[in-house]
């Protein structure tokens, strides 16, 4: 059939009759200290909605009470979380600067499955490129762990150790179903343990990854095409 010649008989497209996009879901990080907080802002291009980093002080009771809060607001009831910050590793050969992400966190209370965690390294090697990224079990704590501590911890089959990811993830998912992962950095491994958890000085490799992290957080969460619930 021959076709006609001249400008295109074709009607012009109209308006889109499909459903309109819904309002992003917004990604909500959260950690316990100042410093870790001051890291995790240092870069917000790339977002894919609105992002809050949330600072709920140390523990897990701390981290619990707070994360509840700020997902009973309206602007984060359906907000995607991550818990993040430093950890203390507890696999000999780590180092501080390595970073912990976790295919499950841990503590007496239970266990919580993490969401996209092949994403997260896979974009954690873009983003923090020549730094070593392990996968695991992220074990709770409501202490900092010293000494023989880390290596009962580790005969658990955990590859590192904090104070707030766990409950973090399970005050998440029982305010809503909803993605969740933790991403930590190592500051102090067996053979590079610190005198305390929050010393810049000799964490300082950890603090510079930590501000590299945020553009693997937002590949994370847009890559999760998350439906309007």
């Amino acid at each position: 059939m021959e076709r006609p010649s001249g400008p295109s008989s074709a009607p012009s497209p109209g308006p889109s009759t499909g459903p309109a996009p819904g309002p992003a879901v917004p990604l909500l990080i959260a950690c316990a200290l100042g410093i870790e907080r001051f890291a995790l802002r240092a870069g917000r291009a790339g977002a894919a909605g609105p992002v809050t980093v949330l600072r709920t002080g140390m523990g897990p009771k701390n981290a619990e009470r707070a994360v509840a809060r700020a997902l009973g607001e309206g602007r984060n009831r359906d907000a995607a979380v991550i818990a993040s910050g430093f950890c203390a590793g507890l696999v000999p050969g780590m180092h501080p600067g390595d970073l912990i992400v976790a295919d499950e966190t841990r503590d007496p209370d239970g266990s919580t499955p993490c969401t996209g965690t092949a994403l997260l390294v896979d974009a954690l090697a873009r983003a923090v490129p020549g730094h070593t990224v392990h996968t695991g079990t992220l074990t709770g704590s409501d202490h900092v762990v010293r000494g023989q501590e880390r290596a009962a911890l580790r005969a658990t089959g955990a590859v590192a150790v904090d104070m707030e990811s766990a409950a973090t993830l399970r005050s998440a998912l029982s305010a809503g179903s909803r993605p969740v992962a933790a991403v930590r950095v190592v500051v102090d491994a067996p053979e590079h343990e610190l005198v305390r958890i929050g010393t810049v000085r000799g964490g300082i490799s950890a603090f510079r990854v930590l501000r590299a992290v945020l553009p693997a957080f937002h590949e994370w969460h847009r890559s999760l095409l998350l439906p309007r619930r």
